[in-house]
């Protein structure tokens, strides 16, 4: 079966009984990044341009895209990998903050690879990456990101995702 096959089987849409209900309720953001780790266990970080602090390659999940493939995607243009995305290892919630909705983020195993591997960084968005452990990155990580990101690893070196709330395992 393929998606379109899945989302044939699914009939048609539902109509909204009440009208403009849809466009009322409440819409999150969706990103998806991805745990990439080198043979020595330690973690690919991006250097933003666009932000202050340390972060995993990935992004924001677009309309109709599955996190997984997004996960993909954001990879091969942040830093020109061509990844098969692994399995599941976090899903974190965060709160809104300033201009930006509240986030439902997925973390996918990118596997580990070579360290010498040609990494093609997107100069649009980032100004370079560092191969660090998680607690190396600890003081150029957001605390709620540190968390998330120390729950992959975990999740990584274990058998289940993990559900977190801002980073917090629940």
């Amino acid at each position: 079966m393929t998606f379109e096959d899945d989302l044939a089987a699914e009939g048609e849409p539902e109509a909204e009984f009440i009208p403009g209900i849809a466009e009322r309720m409440p819409h999150k953001t969706v990103a998806a990044g991805v745990l990439i780790r080198d043979p020595d266990d330690r973690i690919l970080f991006v250097i933003p341009n666009y932000k202050p602090y340390l972060d995993i390659p990935g992004g924001i999940v677009e309309a109709g895209e599955p996190p997984s493939q997004a996960a993909r995607r954001e990879v091969a243009e942040e830093v020109g990998l061509d990844l098969a995305i692994g399995r599941l290892l976090v899903v974190d919630w965060s709160p809104g903050r300033g201009v930006w909705s509240d986030q439902v983020q997925f973390v996918f195993d990118g596997g580990v690879v070579d360290p010498g591997v040609t990494i093609r960084l997107a100069p649009d968005e980032l100004a370079g990456l560092r191969w660090l452990t998680v607690e190396q990155a600890r003081p150029e990580l957001r605390p709620s990101l540190y968390r998330r990101i120390a729950l992959a690893v975990e999740a990584a070196d274990g058998d289940a995702p993990i559900h977190a709330e801002f980073g917090r395992a629940r």
